[in-house]
C-alpha cells in the first residue's frame, strides 16, 4: 500500500485540526486502508495518507470538494506539497 505525505502551512493551526477532523467522510472518498497520522509544528502540518488505489487518490484530492475544504480549513494552498514514497528499506 503506498504512503503519501502532504505538508502545507495554514492559517490557523487549531482551526484547520478542527476542520480537519470532521471531513470523515471527505476522507472515505480517497480510499484509505489506514488511519491517517498528522502532526502540527507551528502553522505547519504534515500528513501522512495510505491509500489503497494511489489514482483514485490523485483524483479525489484535486476535486471541488477537496479543494473547498481546504480552503475552509484554512490551507495555504500554494505552499502544498505531497510526496508519494515509492521506496522501502527493511533494516
Amino acid at each position: 500500500m503506498p504512503k503519501v505525505i502532504v505538508t502545507s502551512q495554514v492559517q490557523d493551526p487549531v482551526k484547520w485540526e478542527a476542520g480537519f477532523r470532521s471531513h470523515s467522510e471527505l476522507f472515505r472518498k480517497y480510499g484509505l486502508g489506514a488511519p491517517v497520522h498528522f502532526a502540527v509544528t507551528g502553522n505547519e502540518v504534515t500528513i501522512c495518507f495510505e491509500p489503497q488505489n494511489l489514482d483514485t487518490y490523485k483524483q479525489m484530492i484535486d476535486t471541488p470538494d477537496t479543494h473547498a475544504a481546504m480552503t475552509s480549513d484554512g490551507v495555504k494552498r500554494e505552499t502544498l506539497k505531497m510526496i508519494v514514497l515509492d521506496k522501502e528499506f527493511k533494516p
